[in-house]
């Protein structure tokens, strides 16, 4: 925040308290309790028969849930403008976790993946904050270097060449979902800070083509590529679990088998309460909840980049990229998710943010979610409201 800025916030006379969105909070309060909700009904049967108890994991959702809102009041209480000069040392730890959870005895592997960390109480998987932290680094990046970014193809590349190194590390775990959305989320912000159509063009069409080689010489890769086009040739083997997924949405028709009667996720849908919990939410609420859910993310990945613009129209242009940022990673985590359970997408092991199960995502999500509110409220502290008045006047 400016010198000027501050001033003006001054001679408005607007208070130093903290500022609360409510059109943050209220989309984040009601997909939190619908996920609450759907983990608790999603993991009854699996929680009884692993773990003796059929609300073990929706008690630890509950514990996630509390630390993650103790950590976005944390991250809403630290000013923006520390995390735009510490840039480069948090680029520095995410490249540092990206590398330890590749190490033995250092990452836990699980299903074949080395993608977590143990942490006493939980399993924390590194790519959460990574890509926080990464993304954190493109938005200082774009402020820093705005007019090499926008006029020179070598300024552009250099983000780019980072994000492509990080996706290299995750695609190594493997971890091909995360990957793919650090690659889009933060050439979006690239675009958004003013790059170059024919600039973007590069990465993209080497990225498509990496990815495609990545995807044909993996016989594992192929087959969950290939399975979701028409899941029902191989029912019982590559495509059993989306076709599982799509039995339970299409069981749920217009308003679902009501709340804890759906019958996939008894025995037969793998990952229920994780990355298909959307399909136990379509079975058992059908159409009208999944319209409601859909609306819910819309509103906050919409007020997600209102905030954004506003920002960018007060000069906070750091803020405003970490806004962006925030929104399109929000909005398309979501979409591949979904994209994912309703067989459009391949499948991914990405969670459906608020909603599933998982430590991990659950607290950098809300952690990330009140550094959002950090940026609306530093806009509200230069009188947004106020200049735009005056810049409406004749």
């Amino acid at each position: 925040m400016t010198a000027a800025t501050l001033a003006y916030a001054r001679s408005t006379g607007r208070p130093r308290r903290l500022t609360f969105d409510p059109w943050v909070i209220g989309p984040v309060a009601a997909l939190l309790l619908v996920g609450l909700v759907m983990v608790a009904s999603a993991s009854i049967g699996v929680s009884d028969r692993e773990m003796g108890a059929p609300f073990f994991y929706f008690q630890r959702q509950l514990m996630f849930v509390g630390l993650g809102l103790m950590a976005a009041v944390v991250t809403m209480t630290i000013p923006t403008a520390l995390w735009e000069k510490y840039s480069m040392v948090l680029l520095g730890i995410a490249i540092a976790l990206l590398v330890l959870v590749l190490v033995p005895g250092i990452g836990h592997e699980v299903n074949g993946s080395r993608r977590w960390v143990r942490l006493g109480f939980m399993n924390f998987q590194v790519s959460e904050v990574a890509r926080v932290l990464l993304l954190t680094y493109v938005a200082s990046y774009a402020v820093r270097r705005a007019d090499e970014l926008r006029s020179d193809f070598k300024g552009f590349i250099k983000p780019v060449l980072v994000l492509g190194g990080a996706a290299v590390l995750l695609l190594a775990e493997p971890d091909f979902g995360a990957a793919t959305v650090l690659l889009a989320t933060g050439i979006a912000v690239l675009f958004l800070a003013g790059a170059r159509l024919t600039h973007l063009l590069v990465p993209i069409v080497i990225g498509v083509a990496g990815m495609g080689t990545l995807a044909v010489t993996s016989a594992y890769r192929f087959r969950r590529l290939t399975a979701f086009r028409n899941p029902w040739e191989d029912p019982f083997d590559s495509g059993f679990q989306l076709v599982q997924s799509l039995i339970a949405i299409g069981r749920g028709e217009w308003v679902g088998v009501g709340l804890g009667s759906s019958v996939q996720k008894l025995f037969y849908l793998p990952e229920a309460h994780t990355d298909f919990v959307f399909a136990v939410l379509a079975e058992e609420f059908g159409f009208v909840g999944v319209v409601i859910v859909l609306l819910l993310f819309t509103l906050l990945v919409g007020r997600a980049l209102a905030i954004s613009r506003n920002a960018a129209h007060v000069g906070l242009q750091f803020q405003s990229y970490i806004a962006a940022a925030v929104g399109i990673w929000l909005g398309l985590q979501a979409f591949v998710n979904i994209g994912v359970n309703m067989g459009l997408l391949p499948t991914k092991g990405l969670t459906l943010p608020l909603l599933s199960y998982g430590g991990s995502s659950m607290l950098v999500t809300l952690a990330w979610l009140g550094l959002l509110l950090r940026v609306n409220h530093e806009v509200q502290m230069t009188g947004r409201s106020a200049v735009g008045r005056e810049e409406r006047r004749p």
